[in-house]
């Protein structure tokens, strides 16, 4: 009974969290769920509880992050234009704001190399990519680009600011920070195009 309270204790969010930050600053083969463990002030056998092994963790983990990032990018879609940006110049600050925020959600979501874990990240990143571009040719007028063009350009925007969140994420600077060159950057990738505000 006394060690199913511990393990209770031991939230699936706090698990979470360790894993991400030790799979990114030590790498996913040098980790192993003992090492979690001795982490977060556990025995491993405390993280069976909640997941079988570690590639499992390393999957919930990729969920998580791509199921948040959905819930904002649906949120920021959703809201009023405002601050004087358009509702896809909106869409992209809050997806730097992400990255920036959260690098290290953002580094296994997006620039992990490690084949067998491309393998968890490949079908979530393409599903992201899918409601991104959906988000941005919801919110552009029809007669403001050619059907070519707003084939391409979802991508071409989440080039744009993958790239920029890449440049700044190794300096470990929040989105506040940068603010005023993130606002410009996305006023640049937009201005080829009129929006929906």
């Amino acid at each position: 009974m006394a060690r199913r309270a511990v393990e209770r204790e031991l939230s699936r969010e706090r698990i979470l969290e360790a894993a991400r930050h030790l799979f990114i600053t030590k790498g996913y083969r040098a980790i192993s769920m003992r090492s979690i463990g001795q982490h977060l002030g556990y025995s491993h056998g405390s993280l069976y509880y909640h997941f079988k092994e570690k590639a499992e963790l390393f999957y919930a983990i990729v969920m998580k992050d791509f199921n948040d990032l959905a819930i904002l990018m649906n949120e920021v879609s959703g809201r009023a234009s405002g601050d004087g940006h358009s509702k896809i110049e909106q869409l992209l600050l809050e997806f730097v704001r992400f990255g920036l925020d959260h690098p290290y959600q953002y580094e296994i979501m997006f620039m992990i190399r490690d084949e067998e874990l491309l393998a968890y990240c490949r079908s979530e990143q393409s599903r992201c990519f899918d409601m991104f571009s959906s988000l941005v040719r919801k919110h552009l007028l029809e007669d403001a680009c050619s059907d070519e063009e707003r084939h391409h350009l979802p991508l071409s925007l989440f080039l744009g600011m993958h790239g920029f969140i890449s440049f700044y994420i190794q300096d470990r600077v929040s989105f506040d920070e940068i603010k005023p060159a993130a606002v410009a950057h996305v006023k640049t990738l937009c201005r080829s195009f009129y929006t929906k505000v």
